[in-house]
């Protein structure tokens, strides 16, 4: 088919025991933002369980929506068929998919299916004059933020993380097109012997106020005093790659393209350069204390309070200070 052929946005409103994924409610919000540029159609796709009614879709900014019914779990092979289904049927020139453990497993096969592009671990999206999915995303390292285009074949497939984009607001019911299909629900390649649910532990992703060590953190044991701050504060302590890459601290911590994306309500930086890394990981904050000696880190760039000074002057009083009105 030709380029032109192809029209519309795709979204993977991936789900969990009957409830939708935040970071499938941040991609709608993002794709009513494209829709408004192009004109487009928003389509969406989900798996449920036989049965399932799941109102809640009809509060979305939806034109059409496929639910594929399917008795198993989550089996890669499985999805795609629904996934090429779907995407036969509308012919999307955008598919956005959450930057999930399912996520990456489906896009990468969707790629292969349409030989086409896939740009995983978007920060940004937007549309072209030529109607292209400007997708960026940092590379060489974090070094440079990169505008990726699939400028030749359709559909556009890009993958994004949780808590980069704002979530979309539920609305009132609305007359959408909803065609439930039956889906295979047994893999040709594996089967599932065993399930077993994990405990989750509140990550960094939950909190409300992090406390950030970065390069700057001189000793291990300083690490301390940042975690009694994040502690009389009521949150977490997180850290940038560099300090990770010394073993100091767990990779569940880190802060970045390759940890984890953050918005909490407010982050206090200490020692933190501010890499495109980082920033990636955090820029949609909305408030950002940042404490580094060097008037010229990046860091201080997107701050809303940048505070030139050593972070072992500003620490320990503000812990006096905390403890004392404690």
């Amino acid at each position: 088919m030709s380029r032109e052929a192809w029209s519309g946005i795709l979204v993977y409103l991936e789900m969990n025991r009957g409830n939708i994924a935040d970071v499938s409610l941040e991609l709608l919000g993002k794709a009513l933002e494209l829709s408004r540029k192009n004109g487009e159609k928003i389509y969406g796709i989900a798996v449920v369980q036989p049965g399932e009614t799941c109102d809640f879709f009809r509060k979305l900014p939806l034109d059409e929506l496929n639910m594929y019914e399917m008795k198993s779990e989550f089996q890669a092979d499985v999805y795609e068929e629904a996934f090429v289904d779907c995407i036969e049927e509308y012919y999307p020139s955008v598919v956005l998919i959450g930057g999930t453990v399912q996520g990456r497993s489906l896009a990468a096969r969707l790629a292969v299916a349409f030989r086409t592009g896939v740009t995983a671990d978007c920060t940004a999206l937007d549309i072209d004059k030529e109607g292209n999915l400007v997708q960026t995303r940092p590379a060489f390292g974090g070094n440079i933020m990169a505008s990726i285009l699939t400028a030749k074949t359709r559909p556009q497939i890009a993958t994004v993380r949780p808590g980069v984009f704002e979530q979309v607001f539920l609305q009132s019911e609305r007359s959408i097109s909803v065609k439930r299909k039956n889906g295979t629900s047994k893999s040709k390649k594996a089967r599932i012997e065993e399930r077993r649910e994990i405990q989750k532990k509140a990550g960094i992703e939950e909190q409300e106020i992090l406390v950030v060590a970065g390069r700057g953190v001189q000793r291990r044991e300083d690490l301390e005093m940042l975690r009694e701050l994040a502690e009389l504060l009521g949150g977490g302590l997180a850290s940038s790659r560099a300090l990770v890459e010394k073993g100091w601290i767990s990779h569940e911590n880190q802060i970045g393209l390759s940890g984890k994306s953050v918005k909490p309500k407010c982050m206090l930086a200490f020692g933190v350069s501010g890499t495109v890394q980082f920033m990636a990981g955090m820029r949609n904050t909305p408030n950002i204390i940042a404490v580094n000696s060097d008037p010229k880190a990046r860091i201080f760039e997107i701050a809303h309070y940048p505070v030139c000074a050593d972070l072992y002057e500003v620490v320990p009083g503000m812990l006096e200070l905390l403890k004392r009105k404690k």
